[in-house]
């Protein structure tokens, strides 16, 4: 496991926050195609086979954060309702992808090698 600064890291097991897990898989999604925000909603929960899900109330300030750093851009489906705003990445979004996505990878690992070990310790499960 890494040690920050030489000090023992005593946060379990995950170092990311859940708001830069969202972001980051928001940018993931949008490299492929553009989403609305009930969309990603949903592409997550379905990715994580339905075991956890943002709320709105997480994916929505995003959406608008990430927009307003130029990371994503949004529409109006119907400008006149403006009911469903779709979004997609841009360039700049994409470059800023690729550096969080390799910045939190350590601590995604490390994670995982935690639970693992707890699997197979406790539980003994093998992974």
């Amino acid at each position: 496991m890494a040690n920050y600064k030489g000090e023992r890291n005593r946060q379990f097991p995950s170092k990311i926050s859940t708001t830069s897990f969202v972001k980051l898989y928001i940018l993931h999604l949008l490299r492929e195609k553009s989403y609305y925000g009930n969309e990603i909603i949903d592409e997550i929960k379905y990715k994580l086979k339905n075991k956890w899900e943002p709320s709105p109330g997480m994916v929505y300030p995003l959406l608008r954060e990430l927009e307003e750093e130029g990371y994503i851009v949004g529409w109006w489906e119907e400008p006149d309702k403006r009911s469903i705003r779709r979004y997609k990445l841009t360039d700049k979004g994409y470059e800023h992808y690729k550096v969080i996505s390799r910045m939190y990878k350590p601590a995604f690992e490390d994670s995982l090698f935690i639970v693992q070990t707890v699997l197979k310790d406790i539980y003994g499960i093998n992974s």
